[in-house]
């Protein structure tokens, strides 16, 4: 508690007292129906769901993976999260509205519309507890890793004291609220979060002038530590350049944006996005909220969190220097991802205590979305459906607080295990390899059956779990990283490349293998879902054109941020959002021919 003063400590329990509230104020609403605690009675506007999905998606540990991205491979290395716009685009514009119209409680229940019979009631149970329970620990350890390590370098805590703060926090208001207080509670959290991100870039710029203050843009960006890792697209030319392309944009724009599952860019939408466009009054609020989502998450709030990371490679050059100015943070957890936190706690007085609620925020809006998402997998998809039919509305509700604080405890369990926000980025792509393409194609061709999504799940987690453990112990590592195959593609994204083929040409296999769904199950689906090929190529274009608008924002700003610190980017970056906006207006007008209700 040394690195923070008084006013720092007001300003983070007032925030804290503030969230509390807002679940506190939700409550009654909550408390009505199984309805009203996971899906706010379906009657959310886009606006207020767009904010909400982007707060689930910025936690605390975002920056840290963002910070350790661009200390290991320079801001091109995000194109790692940056190429999920694509799925973000196309959810937007093809499955969105498909989504709202199912009317679903959660997104599980599709399995039960799409498929028929034992098979199809099997695999909802069983996603039920494999993403709701399993999964999710996964993605909540991750996040609250991240919280392990804000908790050593700004409150100087152990890694248990953190654990039990910040969950026991979180815990409160989300059980309190359910959906409707998380999503309240992510605009305010959202909006604390930004401020506290501008103004982490901010003082990190001026921590790299002599004497660590009064730093510049220009000074920053002339450091040779920071030079290097500028460029917005990995290089053509020098040592490795091949790997580096392949790896860091085109695997990631060409092939995992489709293929892999990940929380937040599911392919064809699903998990805590397909939860909250299922809450929208209808499908134009469905397809405005995840529009939205998409322009806030990635053209908005990339480049605070990239400033800092690029000034953290001057004030801390490598993991030595971390370990040096935290002595007592366990070694297991300086990692690079640390240098986000390390730098926010050097933040003045009453600045500090502002990012560091902004940090809390972050980490509190995802984790609320996790439980109540989670949750509602195992109270309607497993729990009602399997164990108790009967149960009435309060009951349910009960069981869902319940459930809730089971994944509290299984999360601080996995967060104690992981090591960096990289590492944890990774398993979870590699454990979605290859599943990918079935979220897409499912809706559109009848000859997907329920087993192939029963044996894409098991093959990708075997594939895994084999190069988890087994790759090592019969020497495949060092045959991937050694001769033409290490001139290519790295370790991790081998790993990753081949699980998608083994996994893909696995349910393939079983596909085929099986039969096709009853006829009578196809159409009843077709009819409640209207999914009709004819407008597939006005959504493809749409997401075209929106993919151009936001990526064309993103990379505008940056260069005009660059250009600000000295170099010669005025001009490209002024052509880039002029190509932004032009883009805008033409994917205005092509929305306005979809047939929306």
């Amino acid at each position: 508690m040394s690195r923070l003063t008084g006013l720092d400590i007001g300003i983070i329990v007032a925030f804290l007292l503030s969230v509390i509230v807002i679940g506190a104020w939700a409550a009654k609403r909550a408390s009505k129906s199984a309805e009203d605690f996971f899906l706010s009675g379906r009657s959310m506007p886009w606006w207020l769901l767009g904010v909400s999905m982007v707060a689930c998606t910025f936690s605390c540990d975002t920056p840290n993976l963002v910070t350790d991205l661009v200390r290991t491979q320079g801001v091109a290395g995000n194109w790692a999260w940056w190429a999920f716009l694509l799925t973000g685009m196309l959810t937007v514009f093809v499955y969105a509205k498909l989504w709202r119209r199912s009317a679903l409680s959660t997104d599980l229940g599709f399995y039960e519309i799409r498929y028929a019979g034992t098979p199809a009631k099997a695999l909802r149970g069983f996603r039920a507890v494999y993403l709701g329970l399993v999964f999710n620990v996964i993605v909540m350890g991750t996040v609250s890793l991240a919280a392990i390590k804000i908790g050593a370098t700004i409150f100087g805590l152990s890694p248990l004291a953190t654990l039990a703060i910040a969950l026991a926090s979180v815990g409160v208001y989300a059980t309190l609220g359910g959906l409707t207080g998380s999503i309240w509670a992510d605009f305010y959290q959202y909006t604390v979060a930004m401020v506290g991100a501008v103004a982490a870039a901010y003082f990190a710029v001026k921590m790299c002038g002599d004497g660590g203050t009064g730093g510049t843009l220009a000074e920053l960006f002339r450091n040779p530590a920071v030079a290097g890792k500028l460029s917005m697209v990995p290089a053509v030319s020098g040592p490795g350049w091949k790997s580096t392309l392949m790896t860091v944009l085109i695997l990631p724009v060409a092939v995992q944006w489709w293929a892999t599952w990940y929380p937040g860019a599911e392919p064809g939408g699903g998990g805590y996005i397909a939860q909250r466009m299922l809450s929208a009054k209808d499908e134009k609020n469905a397809v405005g909220a995840v529009m939205l989502f998409n322009f806030l998450h990635y053209a908005l709030r990339s480049w605070p969190w990239l400033i800092v990371a690029l000034a953290s490679l001057v004030v801390f050059p490598d993991l030595a220097s971390l370990q040096q100015a935290f002595p007592d943070a366990a070694a297991q957890f300086v990692k690079d991802d640390m240098a986000y936190p390390a730098m926010i706690s050097r933040l003045p007085a009453g600045w500090l205590g502002l990012v560091a609620a902004s940090l809390i925020a972050a980490y509190m809006s995802t984790i609320a979305t996790h439980l109540n998402w989670g949750s509602s997998y195992l109270v309607s998809d497993f729990y009602v459906r399997f164990i108790d039919p009967k149960a009435d509305p309060k009951k349910q509700v009960f069981m869902g607080r319940v459930f809730m604080l089971v994944l509290l405890l299984g999360c601080a369990g996995m967060a104690l295990v992981l090591q960096n926000a990289k590492g944890g980025f990774d398993l979870m792509l590699q454990v979605g390899a290859g599943t990918g393409l079935i979220y897409i194609l499912r809706w559109f061709w009848h000859r997907l059956n329920a087993w192939s999504e029963i044996s894409a799940m098991v093959i990708s987690f075997l594939v895994a779990c084999f190069f988890q453990w087994g790759a090592p112990a019969c020497g495949l590592e060092g045959w991937l990283t050694s001769g033409w195959r290490a001139e290519w593609l790295n370790l991790g994204a081998w790993k990753l490349v081949l699980g998608v083929v083994f996994t893909t040409l696995g349910w393939l296999a079983v596909t085929f293998a099986t039969p096709k769904e009853p006829q009578a199950t196809l159409d009843a689906f077709d009819r409640l879902i209207h999914a009709d090929l004819k407008e597939l190529p006005m959504g493809v274009l749409c997401m075209v054109f929106g993919c151009l608008a936001v990526w064309s924002c993103l990379f505008g700003c940056g260069y005009l941020i660059y250009a600000v610190g000295g170099t010669n980017g005025y001009g490209l970056g002024l052509g880039l959002l002029a190509l932004s906006a032009v883009s805008t207006c033409v994917l205005m007008k092509l929305v306005g021919r979809t047939k929306l209700s």
